[in-house]
Parts: structure tokens; sequence; C-alpha cells
């Protein structure tokens, strides 16, 4: 909590400035949050101020210090952040790719947009049933809206008039999140809470003590990994680009950056890979085969058995 006592610290000498700072960034945002704090920003600013504003006043006063010295000034023109404006563009692209998508396939005459998107398809559902198992194919439709909802983010700052939300904090602590929640929650209908608590302790008894602790908190701290790696990288990226394309106005502000846009794919396409990879990990540790808890009483099923999933249907 150094930073909150550093903030109260500074939060006299930095009220003046909070609001030129807010009207700052407000002016250099894209100009689809300007649109969008115009519109729905005063309704925004009045939610805030009357709901969360007094809860974040009362909470930051233990440490004697405002929302404002925190967070910045509380303003109709950025009371609606960019980076949620841009998520949830992100969803609503999301959608409408994969709706494009289904109205163009074809079995008989596949194109090549869709050849090269099956491989992708495929490629996931394979390490999922290879890392999960084969009844973890029922994860899939989670799994890829995770895949396709982040490399979308990732990809939107390569574009004019979009910035990756994935840049963001509060988006990847999010997604990180919601990929701690599913997995957990997954956890605990297979296995029942104690039963879900019980594989942190390991299959040696007598070191339990020492094993579950250690693994309860290395579970509380992956939602906060997979936000951090996926927000370092995409920031970085992004800093990168901005740094290099301002070295020389005039010259380097579209000639270099076009350069450097096949590095932002890879950056994008890998961190996608990255957080589908891991979360795939977490669901093989608390996901189990449903045949093995009949196998004892001679009902065991067929291994070669799979969980039909559709692919691009």
């Amino acid at each position: 909590m150094f930073w909150l006592q550093e903030a109260a610290e500074k939060g006299a000498e930095h009220a003046a400035p909070a609001a030129e700072a807010a009207e700052h960034h407000a002016e250099h945002s894209p100009i689809i949050v300007q649109w969008v704090n115009h519109m729905f920003g005063h309704w925004a600013y009045d939610f805030e101020m009357k709901y969360t504003h007094p809860i974040w006043t009362r909470f930051f006063a233990l440490f004697k210090t405002t929302p404002e010295a925190v967070f910045g000034a509380y303003t109709p023109e950025n009371a609606i952040p960019w980076y949620t404006v841009m998520f949830f563009i992100a969803c609503i692209l999301s959608v409408l790719i994969i709706l494009l998508f289904r109205r163009k396939l074809s079995t008989e005459n596949p194109s090549y947009g869709q050849q090269t998107l099956e491989v992708g398809v495929l490629a996931i559902r394979g390490m999922l049933e290879d890392i999960v198992g084969s009844h973890g194919l029922q994860y899939f439709p989670v799994v890829m809206t995770f895949a396709i909802l982040i490399l979308v983010s990732n990809l939107m700052g390569l574009f004019p008039l979009f910035m990756s939300p994935t840049s963001a904090t509060s988006v990847t602590f999010a997604l990180g999140l919601s990929s701690f929640l599913y997995y957990n929650s997954i956890g605990i209908k297979e296995n029942g809470f104690f039963g879900h608590l019980k594989h942190f302790a390991g299959p040696i008894w007598y070191i339990s003590w020492l094993i579950f602790p250690i693994e309860l908190i290395s579970n509380f701290i992956r939602p906060f990994s997979l936000g951090v790696r996926l927000f370092g990288n995409m920031f970085a990226d992004e800093k990168v680009m901005e740094t290099v394309s301002h070295m020389v106005p005039g010259v380097t502000n579209w000639i270099v950056p076009v350069f450097l846009m096949p590095l932002s794919l890879f950056v994008a396409f890998i961190q996608t890979f990255v957080f589908v990879l891991l979360s795939q990990l977490y669901l093989s540790e608390v996901s189990h085969p449903p045949h093995d808890s009949h196998a004892e009483h001679g009902h065991a099923e067929d291994e070669s058995e799979e969980f039909m999933v559709p692919i691009l249907t």
C-alpha cells in the first residue's frame, strides 16, 4: 500500500493538474471514444458520482488520499474509459466475424480463408484434446471464444481509429479472472468443493500440509500472471510502435510502422496462443474423464469415446 501513501502525499499538489491531464487525455483519445463519451459520458459520470465515487472516497480516506489523486479527475469526458469502449467493440467484432465466416462456409468448395481458419480451429481443438483429454472437448466453445476475443483485441491496435484493449490492465486482469473463475468452477462442479480443495494438497499425505498453502497461493496468483503477461507484451508492443513512429516526424510516422507490423502480428498471435495454452493446462488439472468414477463398478466406457464438437458449423 506504499503507492497509496505516496498518493496521499502528492494528492494536494496534483489536485489542480489532474483536471488538465484528464482534459488532455480526452482530447487525444480515439475519435470513437470521444463520441461515446459525448453521447453517454454524462450518464456514466452521474452514475459514478452517485454510486462508485462515494465508495472509493471512503476506502481511500483510510489512506488519507482521494479517488482523484489515484485515478485522476472525474469528468464526463473520461467517464467511459477508452479500454471499455475498445473491448466492447472487440466483442461486437468477434461476433460479427464468427457470423460472417459461418455464412460463407462450404464443404464442397472451401475458400482459402476457410481452410486457413479451419487450421487454426483444429489446432486449438487438437491442443485441448491432447492436454485435457477427449472429454475436454466439451470446453472447446469457451476456449475458442477466449482465443477469438483476445486475438481480435490484440489486432485492433494495427488499424486506424482503434487501440488494443489488451494493452490496458483492466481488460487483461478481467480476462485472467474470467479464466480463473471458469476452470475453478469446472473443478468444483466435477469434484465437489472439498474435492477441488483436496487436489491442492497433492497425492503424498505427509507433506500435504506444506504443499496445500503453496498450491493455493499459486492458484490465486494465476489470474494476475495471465493479466500481467498479456498486458506487458501488448503494452510494450504499442509503446515500441509509438516511440519509433515519432523518432523523425513526417518520415517515420508511416513508413517504419509498416515494417514493424509483422512483429506486431507475431506478438498478437503468440500472446493469444500463450493465454489459451495456459487456460487449457489449468483445465487439465481440475477436469478428469467422467468414466473414471464408474470403472470400479464395471461400467467403464470405451476410452476412445469422444465428445463431438461442431467445427465451423
